[in-house]
């Protein structure tokens, strides 16, 4: 099995965090600048990553990946087995792509630029959510699940975004904190992804 992977995409680092977390040994490629390696343009359409090539299987969207990878290797179990409770895992993974994950794309595609209404409104909608970060331990769950896999890379690039969260919301600092203590997180990181919080 290979990942490629770019050393500072949030959506790649959602994919290595569920990785660690499930001790998946993987060759990992490296993407640098915006020229792609021959052999992933043949196999994925978008010439995007993250990329997973599993055999005669290419998949190239994060949730699918992620999805891929837990029913493959199902221990540990990062989404419930009841099909309601995994029903709303899915809608909220698909939330989390459309309110934050939308904002962070565009933050992402021009980091030099400001981009002053995305970081407004994915701020704004952390905020609104914060009593979802604070009824359990995890995000909606009593158990580690592929949503905070995705929430955690956003939350990690806050400072890198100028982005703070105010003390009112301390809620999803703390959950922060718990996330980012996890060692599956710790080395779920490339060393740029370290950079982003010593230089912040």
């Amino acid at each position: 099995m290979t990942l490629y992977s770019r050393a500072s995409c949030p959506h790649s680092h959602r994919v290595r965090f569920v990785l660690s977390e499930k001790g998946i040994a993987m060759d990992i490629v490296n993407i640098e600048g915006n020229k792609l390696p021959e052999d992933l343009l043949e196999l994925n359409p978008y010439n995007s990553v993250p990329t997973l090539v599993d055999r005669d299987l290419a998949l190239y969207e994060p949730r699918i990946i992620m999805e891929y990878l837990d029913e493959r290797f199902p221990h540990p179990p990062l989404m419930p087995v009841d099909p309601v409770a995994r029903a709303r895992f899915r809608l909220a993974l698909y939330r989390i792509e459309r309110d934050w994950y939308s904002c962070v794309d565009e933050i992402e595609q021009s980091p030099s630029k400001p981009h002053l209404r995305a970081r407004k409104m994915l701020r704004e909608s952390l905020l609104a959510a914060s009593e979802a970060f604070s009824a359990k331990p995890y995000f909606l769950s009593d158990e580690f699940s592929l949503v905070d896999c995705s929430i955690a890379p956003i939350l990690w690039r806050l400072p890198r975004y100028e982005i703070d969260i105010p003390v009112q919301a301390k809620a999803i600092s703390k959950y922060a904190e718990r996330i980012f203590k996890r060692p599956a997180f710790k080395s779920s990181l490339t060393e740029p992804e370290r950079e982003m919080r010593e230089a912040a």
